[in-house]
C-alpha cells in the first residue's frame, strides 16, 4: 500500500522553530543496513515515504543513500550518527530497526532512545527471540517509548518488492 491510497493523508508540516526543517520531515526512520535493511528502506521510500537512514558505519549510509538517487531519485535522508538520525525525524518518531538480534539490538536501543522522546515508537524489524521482545517492551515503557517487535520476512527480495510483516508484542 502506498501513501496514494490514503487520500485523505495529509502531508506533515515541517517544523517552522527548527532550522534544519527542510530535514526533519522524514515521516519514517530505519536503522540498519545490511541486505534488509537496506531494501526495506527503499521499498518504503518507493512507496511514497520519506525515510531517514542510519547505520553504525557511516560507508552503508552513503551507499543506501547513493542507490536511492539511482533507482529514481527516491526520497531517502542519510545520517551520521543516532543524534542525528533521530533529529531528521518527524515527531512522534517512527523507528525501524533492522540489525542482528541479539545484544546488537540492545545497543541500538540504547544509542537511539537517548535521543526519543515519549510517544515515539520502536519498531524492531528482526527475527527476536520473544522474551526478548517482552524485556524490550517493558523496558521502553518506563520511558513512554512504545516498542513493538515486528519480525520481516522474505528475504532480501521480499525486503525490496514485498515483505511479510509479522507484527507481536
Amino acid at each position: 500500500m502506498s501513501k496514494q491510497d490514503y487520500p485523505n493523508k495529509k502531508p506533515k508540516q515541517d517544523n517552522p522553530t527548527n532550522s534544519t526543517s527542510t530535514e526533519m520531515s522524514c515521516e519514517v526512520g530505519l536503522y540498519g543496513l545490511a541486505v534488509m535493511g537496506q531494501n526495506f528502506a527503499l521499498n518504503m521510500a518507493e512507496h511514497g515515504f520519506k525515510v531517514c537512514v542510519g547505520n553504525r558505519s557511516h560507508a552503508k549510509v552513503e551507499t543506501t543513500v547513493a542507490r536511492a538517487k539511482a533507482e529514481g531519485d527516491l526520497p531517502i535522508v542519510g545520517s551520521d550518527s543516532p543524534a542525528d538520525f533521530c533529529s531528521k525525524i518527524a515527531k512522534p518518531r517512527k523507528i525501524v530497526l533492522l540489525v542482528q538480534a541479539g545484544k546488537p539490538v540492545d545497543l541500538t536501543i540504547a544509542a537511539l532512545s537517548e535521543h526519543l522522546d515519549e510517544g515515539d515508537m520502536i519498531i524492531d524489524g528482526g527475527n527476536e527471540w520473544f522474551p526478548n521482545q517482552i524485556r524490550r517492551s517493558e523496558e521502553l515503557a518506563k520511558k513512554n517509548i512504545m516498542f513493538v517487535g515486528m519480525g520481516i520476512s522474505g528475504g532480501e527480495e521480499g525486503a525490496r518488492n514485498g515483505p511479510s510483516l509479522m507484527p507481536g508484542r
